[in-house]
């Protein structure tokens, strides 16, 4: 049962730490043009002074999801009651 538990905070752990590399991740692709952006980036484009509004968007709804998980791995655990 312990370890279990070490396991379920690690995984609630790493998702809140991938949440918010995605959060930024998003603020980064709606903030900087495509030019600016570090060439490892998905949509970098030298020269380019377009915005990748879709590319943050999907990082930001990525890195909720992410919150959503750990909030629900780090929640009580309730015993199944059987139906009479």
């Amino acid at each position: 049962m312990l370890r279990r538990m070490r396991n379920d905070r690690t995984l609630a752990l790493l998702a809140v730490l991938a949440g918010v590399v995605l959060i930024v991740l998003a603020i980064v692709y709606w903030i900087e043009p495509a030019r600016s952006l570090p060439s490892f980036f998905p949509g970098h484009e030298a020269g380019s002074g377009h915005h990748h509004v879709k590319h943050g968007i999907a990082a930001f709804f990525v890195g909720l999801a992410l919150f959503v998980f750990a909030w629900f791995k780090t929640g009580p655990k309730r015993a199944s009651t059987p139906v009479t």
